[in-house]
């Protein structure tokens, strides 16, 4: 059966709708960043970049890296834009998008985000990389998908009764990455972590500038946190969505980390660029190998 054009929605040159892409613009291994900017500070160590779009805050490179085809697009901030990009990318493989129909032979991505995010330990060095082994999403973006089968139920459970967690917010729900794709990238160089995908930069992640928090002790109940003598270790605000989508989809995803600011110790990066593009060729280097064994 067809899906209908109010389910997927393509622009007049077939393109799919938000992303503005074309299957043959898009490589089976992607990087995501968050920054629309980011894009090209990925793609400048690309060898040539045959195909860029920029649709909103989706910016769209792909190239080649050292014979390797890859993509990099931008999401925006949250995994409300992260439901529209894991969607997208996923109908651009796996739907004809002339017939509408879903393909017989799945496609599966390989997904690599490529992130920022603050330390909640106060071990956690800045400008470290932390491969986030766990996602825990403080959003409902799962919630909204038959999902159970993904979730890491003991996990949730046992943090919502030691967090106290208000009745009012969303459950929290817990994907693990790619175990393949976090043994790839991991080395004496990476920390593996719990990551708490947030659902705001202020309030959710315990800033205070004017306005008085629900729970004002919640970092400090995040930090002291732990499962399987694992603690968490950093918060941002996409990977949860990229794992529990990507898992849904039957695609591969890891998130890759740089730590600008430790939460616990105040310390901010004082290179911010520098670190981003130390995890930037690190990860690039990383997926090369992994593909080469694929």
């Amino acid at each position: 059966m067809a899906i209908a054009n109010s389910e997927l929605i393509l622009n007049e040159d077939g393109s799919i709708y938000h992303l503005n892409l074309k299957p043959e613009h898009l490589a089976h291994t992607i990087i995501t960043v968050g920054d629309p900017d980011r894009v090209a500070q990925v793609t400048q160590y690309f060898d040539h970049v045959e195909y860029t779009i920029h649709k909103r805050e989706f910016h769209t490179q792909t190239g080649i890296y050292k014979g390797h085809r890859i993509t990099v697009i931008s999401t925006g901030i949250g995994t409300d834009n992260i439901d529209i990009v894991l969607n997208e990318l996923d109908a651009l493989v796996n739907v004809n998008l002339e017939t509408r129909k879903i393909k017989e032979k799945h496609t599966v991505l390989t997904i690599i985000r490529i992130g920022t995010s603050g330390a909640i330990q106060p071990d956690i060095p800045i400008d470290s990389f932390v491969i986030s082994e766990i996602a825990i999403g403080f959003d409902n973006l799962l919630h909204f998908y038959d999902s159970k089968h993904v979730q890491a139920h003991n996990i949730a459970i046992a943090l919502i009764k030691h967090l106290n967690w208000d009745q009012n917010k969303s459950a929290p729900y817990v994907v693990s990455a790619n175990q393949e794709l976090k043994a790839a990238m991991q080395s004496d160089q990476t920390h593996n972590g719990y990551t708490v995908t947030n659902v705001g930069f202020y309030g959710p992640q315990g800033r205070v500038i004017r306005l008085a928090l629900q729970d004002d002790n919640l970092n400090k109940k995040i930090a002291k946190f732990e499962h399987t003598g694992k603690k968490i270790t950093n918060l941002e605000m996409e990977t949860a969505g990229i794992y529990g989508m990507a898992k849904l989809l039957g695609h591969r995803a890891i998130s890759m980390n740089v730590i600008l600011a430790n939460r616990a110790t105040g310390e901010f990066s004082q290179d911010p660029k520098k670190a981003i593009d130390k995890l930037i060729t690190y990860s690039l280097d990383k997926i090369i190998s992994y593909e080469c064994k694929l």
